[in-house]
């Protein structure tokens, strides 16, 4: 996918607050050796790296475009590479911390993905993830109702993509299972108050739409566009709109 970190960062202030809670979890610890997953352009990484002086940090993002913002972060304890999650689980590296900020959403199978995310860990060492929970939140049920319809869904040969976020229920059951204490699993509101209708567009247009527009000739992609700006509307009636986005956060601790 061709991301835009321009247009990813434009919503910088909402996007950070859930990166601030997650890290608020990490207990404090020296020497930490850790791996931010999905690092995007790095600077998140970056402030984790300052919260935590004496540690060193990994980031790896499957972006190209977004990794070349990430350049001016490196030092002697960060240093960023071009990679995929899938790759890095299946690596023999240990970490002391695992972290991961809005980008897990994007790898099918969590029931298979997060055993292999905690063998990652060394004993003691800690688990930090947050999510968008996508099938609560009404854009991403906007867009999914709208791709499924036609002429969209014969545009994009019914292909579709279903989040692969799992229940809390889920997630605490796999993480006792692989071994993991001190589980912290909780669902958060970060409200988003859009000014206009294309606030809400923008928002969604930097994430949830960017593999549905890659797959969709020049004209197409101008006809789903109209016609999700046209939903948005329709649903939000009200401005300024308030956004009511769900997150999950997910923290533990490897016995």
């Amino acid at each position: 996918m061709a991301w835009n970190p321009k247009l990813y960062d434009s919503f910088k202030e909402v996007r950070y607050q859930p990166f601030y809670d997650l890290a608020s979890l990490i207990s404090p610890a020296e020497k930490l050796k850790a791996i931010d997953l999905g690092c995007g352009t790095g600077e998140q990484t970056a402030l984790l790296s300052e919260k935590f002086r004496n540690s060193s940090f990994t980031g790896i993002d499957s972006s190209a475009e977004m990794l070349a913002q990430s350049k001016r972060f490196e030092n002697e304890r960060l240093h960023f590479r071009l990679g995929t999650i899938e790759q890095e689980v299946k690596l023999a590296t240990r970490y002391d911390l695992v972290f991961s900020n809005a980008a897990l959403q994007w790898v099918d199978q969590h029931e298979l993905l997060f055993p292999k995310l905690v063998t990652l860990l060394h004993t003691g060492g800690q688990l930090a993830i947050q999510m968008p929970v996508q099938k609560e939140n009404v854009l991403n049920q906007i867009l999914a109702n709208l791709v499924g319809e036609e002429p969209y869904a014969s545009h994009l040969e019914n292909w579709h993509r279903d989040s692969p976020v799992l229940s809390m229920d889920d997630y605490a059951q796999i993480l006792f299972d692989h071994g993991l204490s001190n589980i912290q699993i909780f669902q958060k509101v970060y409200p988003i108050i859009a000014q206009d209708h294309d606030a809400l567009y923008n928002f969604i247009s930097g994430t949830a739409l960017i593999p549905y527009l890659d797959r969709l000739q020049r004209n197409e992609k101008q006809q789903l566009i109209h016609e999700f700006k046209l939903r948005i509307a329709n649903r939000f009636t009200k401005l300024p709109a308030i956004y009511a986005f769900k997150r999950i956060l997910i923290y533990g601790v490897k016995r």
